[in-house]
């Protein structure tokens, strides 16, 4: 708690650092943030795909296989992408209905030349590439998500020796991938202070506060409407009192939130959820899986976080191009396992993706230390819920 604590007041420092040197307009100042944010955003594309693949490929071929995904698991994994979609769901709604207009009125500092509209369904055909390396060399997030399901798939159906090889491979890669996560996110707050000195330069340009206000209210009404509406909904169908339920998993709900981790906060969930009379053989199959796979808030925070960024910065997204982000910011959440800071890095993963600059993303950090708690807290209620309901279905 301590080395956070530290990090955080470190990160308050390098904000206001930016904040100050932003002010002062040095020029030479202005080029060394300039270049590091841009030498920050290349790191980031550098991993931003490999560790949405790995992480999906690791998590899926893990499974076992299909045939014998019954009864338990497959109530599990049915539950958990329920859950996910209605919470991107809510999302896209309440996106929708608010509407926040463009926070930024004028470019970036940044070069927009690698800037692209993000029209997948005039480029549909590009989700199915004539070979492994295109997708990855193009940066095209649907194509390496549909050759990843696409391969998992295929391992789940090898013989129980070649899938565990498999899966053991694709689990290393993945860990690779982690230890490299770390090292860029050490440079976090260095990149913070580069972003905040070019956002200082837009905020004196026509900055809208209010917008910005409006994007994390949206967040919060998501996650909220989720946890208190949605999963109370589902548990009162499946004959499950809401309330005593809540008050049974608040131990663990508090833990999440203080710790901002699910993973942290698994283990007494685990045993909150037996004074709920889920059986011990339920609480050890469903939680492990659900801490995993079952990210509602997460898809919350990267369909709202993408679609109200890549805006700012001229993307525009047709009707169409908006509902098909419910369908991949739930398949980014799913495969979101084990990243540090998940939610945030799988956002600017995506957007740098796309080309789109993530210098906004630097001034949501400080506010996604906050979110991330609610996040962490409504991912593990989330994670009870399906496990009473499954304890419920199979009894």
């Amino acid at each position: 708690m301590v080395r956070i604590i530290r990090s955080f007041k470190f990160l308050l420092v390098m904000v206001a650092l930016g904040v100050l040197a932003g002010v002062t307009q040095q020029p030479a100042v202005l080029e060394f943030a300039r270049i590091l944010s841009d030498i920050f955003m290349r790191l980031l594309k550098l991993v931003s795909l490999p560790i949405i693949s790995f992480s999906l490929l690791a998590t899926l071929t893990g499974m076992g296989k299909w045939s014998e995904i019954k009864n338990l698991g497959q109530h599990v994994i049915r539950y958990t992408v329920i859950t996910t979609l209605l919470s991107a769901i809510t999302a896209w709604i309440l996106y929708i209905i608010v509407e926040p207009e463009a926070a930024l009125q004028i470019t970036t500092t940044q070069s927009m030349e690698g800037l692209k509209d993000a029209s997948y369904l005039s480029a549909l055909m590009n989700i199915f590439p004539s070979n492994l390396l295109q997708p990855f060399l193009e940066h095209n997030v649907l194509g390496v998500m549909f050759i990843t399901i696409f391969l998992s798939f295929a391992v789940l159906q090898l013989p129980t020796e070649k899938r565990e090889s498999m899966h053991n491979l694709f689990d290393c890669f993945f860990s690779a991938i982690m230890v490299v996560i770390r090292w860029i996110t050490a440079l976090m707050p260095f990149a913070v202070w580069a972003f905040i000195v070019e956002f200082t330069q837009e905020v004196q340009k026509g900055l809208k506060f209010g917008e910005l206000a409006s994007y994390l209210g949206i967040i919060i009404a998501a996650n909220l409407i989720q946890a208190c509406v949605t999963l109370p909904l589902m548990l009162k169908k499946n004959g499950i009192p809401p309330m005593q339920a809540f008050k049974t998993m608040f131990p663990a709900l508090s833990l999440a939130f203080f710790s901002k981790s699910s993973a942290a906060a698994m283990p007494l969930a685990m045993q909150c959820s037996h004074r709920c009379g889920v059986s011990t053989k339920i609480s050890q199959f469903s939680f492990p899986l659900c801490t995993s796979i079952n990210m509602n808030a997460c898809a919350a925070f990267i369909l709202i976080t993408v679609l109200f960024v890549a805006e700012n910065y001229g993307v525009h997204f047709s009707a169409f191009e908006r509902i098909l982000w419910i369908f991949m910011a739930s398949i980014a959440a799913i495969g979101n396992a084990g990243v540090p800071m998940g939610c945030f890095f799988l956002s600017c993963a995506l957007l740098t993706a796309m080309g789109v600059p993530i210098t906004m993303m630097g001034v949501i950090l400080p506010f996604y230390a906050l979110l991330d708690m609610l996040e962490s807290a409504i991912n593990i209620w989330s994670d009870a819920c399906v496990t009473l309901v499954v304890n419920k279905k199979v009894e």
